[in-house]
């Protein structure tokens, strides 16, 4: 359970200025906050807004890539994705029960992202057309995902870190995994080689935006870090995931879609990066408010499965719930 004694920003009593400068020093002193500790209602609603934003993008991301499942081209690569999409459902688990400490029902936000109060990563909204699409999503979109995600690991919020820790290791073997398929395809036929350019070149902006706005236009950014949620800005973040993906890049043989991509020696302090062209940022928000190729199409299926497993719901509380009721009759005995 958490605090509802102390919860406001909007109050200027001395007890709750007293009380948020104390915990910011804890925030400051690099102290982990669990579920039992008093904390500002801003920070509770910001981690369950965060939370369960990253666990709907985990479950909804199964869609893109289960797509290929029946048509992976063999046995070996079958196995590997189905393993792959089964980790990402785990990944939502352990996100849903690190929002259920802060006092919200994994049914609230199940209903928040089917009615649409409740967002999930861009990127998903974009199709898997080709099977290169999906050694591009794990090497980029796992790879922007990863650096995004790291910091996490060092979250205030503790189950929210703890979680992060053991989504980052798998995360990390996603991204191999992906850039494993498009580097065989990169040594493979003309053709193939050619999926894995066409399909760099659809995915390499989306991805770019997968880590929001820039510097100044984010809502959230500067309290976020304050409170020890967020370690580092979106630019920040976006500029380490360039300057590592370009030379992965030239291994494989295919030429990232940015005419305006230049390597400047004056970026990093001095230890140099990539310059990239500018970001289409209203392309991303026309997909953040529902109007990507796939939006209707990743909630109608994601609707569909929850109306489906309803049943399996149901019994299974049944069953918890009988099996609880003949606990208490034997105790009584």
């Amino acid at each position: 359970m958490y605090s509802q004694g102390l919860i406001g920003s909007d109050s200027s009593t001395d007890e709750t200025v007293e009380f948020l400068a104390a915990f910011q020093a804890r925030i400051d002193a690099e102290e982990k906050i669990e579920p039992n500790d008093a904390m500002p209602e801003g920070y509770r609603r910001t981690l369950i807004r965060q939370i369960g934003q990253h666990a709907h993008s985990e479950i909804i991301g199964m869609q893109p890539e289960g797509n290929w499942i029946t048509r992976a081209p063999s046995l070996r690569r079958k196995a590997a994705l189905l393993a792959k999409v089964q980790d990402e459902g785990g990944h939502g688990l352990y996100l849903y029960s690190a929002a259920e400490t802060l006092g919200v029902s994994r049914e609230d936000l199940t209903d928040q992202l089917l009615d649409g109060r409740a967002k999930y990563s861009s990127i998903f909204n974009y199709p898997t057309l080709s099977w290169a699409d999906i050694g591009t999503v794990g090497w980029l979109v796992d790879g922007a995902a990863i650096m995004n995600q790291i910091p996490l690991c060092r979250c205030s919020f503790g189950p929210y870190a703890r979680a992060m820790i053991r989504v980052c290791k798998e995360e990390s073997f996603h991204q191999r995994q992906g850039y494993e398929i498009l580097l065989t395809l990169c040594k493979g036929s003309a053709a193939q080689k050619e999926m894995a350019q066409e399909s760099l070149n659809r995915w390499w902006w989306p991805v770019l935006m997968m880590f929001g706005p820039s510097d100044g236009e984010s809502v959230h950014s500067d309290q976020n870090t304050k409170w020890g949620i967020k370690r580092f800005s979106n630019d920040a973040l976006r500029q380490k995931f360039i300057d590592a993906t370009i030379p992965q890049a030239k291994v494989l043989g295919i030429e990232v879609p940015d005419p305006d991509l230049k390597w400047d020696d004056s970026l990093n302090d001095g230890r140099g990066g990539y310059v990239h062209g500018p970001i289409d940022w209203d392309e991303f928000w026309r997909v953040v408010k529902g109007h990507g190729a796939m939006n209707r199409d990743r909630i109608r299926n994601y609707k569909k499965t929850v109306d489906d497993g309803a049943w399996v719901r149901e019994a299974a509380m049944a069953h918890a719930e009988k099996r609880a009721a003949r606990k208490l009759a034997m105790a009584a005995e």
